[in-house]
């Protein structure tokens, strides 16, 4: 959620931190429904899956379904206060094993506050094993104003997360769609909201790694171009043909960027963009590959490998609202960061 200044991963010393994404929201919101949408979706990571159920019987990691990954259970307590330590040696003991995993999903409790979670993540010795690369919330958008004495927890679950999912937009009208909109309108000066039945949202906004890794940006840009088809009549077969909801955008320079002025520009992208990744060509260190990772308000940039053969290049795809992304002011934004003679 925060802007944070560039890390230097050197990739031929230590191995690239481990992504983590927390699902959080009230209960009955759809997280387990999204946890089995990523697991079960085309992007080739071995994911480990720690799930946390308040009870001391842990439902919610028997309703995990169809995939092969570990699946850890933390149960009968909440991971952000009672079992935060549990939290952290399970991470711990997950990314010590002999086949590691290339990405950690972590189902909170509905009652969790995700601060706390996060808070966890700042264990040294977790701080460089491990990278938090999103904070999702999920909200019912049919109950979403129930319960009104655990509005306070469910108002600050939203808060802390980088992108709100809508779920179960499928079941209200557009009245109740813009009552939701205007009401967080009135607590939120910044957000991001996905509308979203069932949890579908595509890979591409939910991840940033496997094949979606930002580093295979220049190959993958065709398909994730596919996507951004503004056509009615179009009969392309899409695999996921989120064409109508999501768009995509992208940026090709062969001169290099200021990182500092890449990090400001990407912490105030509008807010109908929901992702955005890529390598980066960087007059801070023009013989290493500058990796973008942007969800919602969290901006990451890191320091990869060298180039070595490859010819330096930036290359960034942004991921949005479908026809809301305006190209035009974007690509001004990014020509205004590359990097003055």
């Amino acid at each position: 959620m925060l802007a944070m200044d560039y890390i230097d991963h050197d990739s031929a010393v230590s191995p690239s931190p481990i992504p983590v994404t927390i699902l959080t929201g009230f209960l009955g919101a759809g997280k387990t429904t999204l946890l089995n949408r990523i697991l079960n979706g085309d992007h080739g990571l071995k994911v480990a899956v720690l799930v946390n159920d308040f009870g001391a019987i842990n439902i919610d990691a028997e309703l995990v379904v169809g995939v092969e990954s570990n699946v850890i259970s933390l149960a009968n307590g909440c991971i952000c206060c009672t079992i935060r330590d549990d939290l952290v040696e399970t991470v711990m003991e997950t990314i010590r094993r002999p086949e590691q995993p290339e990405y950690i999903l972590l189902e909170a409790s509905g009652v969790a506050e995700p601060s706390g979670i996060a808070m966890a993540f700042n264990n040294p010795g977790l701080r460089d094993r491990i990278r938090l690369d999103c904070i999702l919330c999920v909200v019912d958008g049919e109950q979403v104003f129930a319960a009104p004495e655990m509005m306070e927890l469910k108002i600050f679950q939203m808060a802390c997360a980088d992108m709100i999912i809508l779920n179960k937009v499928d079941l209200v009208g557009g009245d109740q769609i813009g009552k939701i909109k205007k009401w967080l309108d009135s607590r939120f000066h910044r957000y991001r909201l996905i509308e979203a039945s069932h949890c579908n949202v595509p890979l591409e906004v939910l991840l940033s790694v496997g094949r979606l890794d930002p580093t295979q940006v220049g190959s993958s840009l065709h398909e994730l171009e596919r996507h951004d088809c503004g056509d009615p009549n179009c009969d392309h077969e899409h695999k996921h043909d989120h064409s109508k909801a999501f768009s995509t955008w992208s940026y090709e320079t062969d001169q290099p960027l200021s990182l500092e002025a890449l990090r400001q520009a990407a912490s105030k992208l509008a807010a109908n963009i929901y992702r955005a990744k890529g390598v980066i060509y960087s007059a801070d260190a023009p013989e290493r590959r500058a990796v973008l990772q942007v969800v919602g308000r969290r901006v990451d940039i890191s320091l990869g490998d060298a180039w070595g053969k490859r010819r330096p290049r930036t290359q960034i795809v942004a991921i949005g609202a479908h026809g809301a992304i305006d190209k035009e002011a974007l690509h001004h934004k990014l020509e205004q960061c590359l990097s003055t003679p």
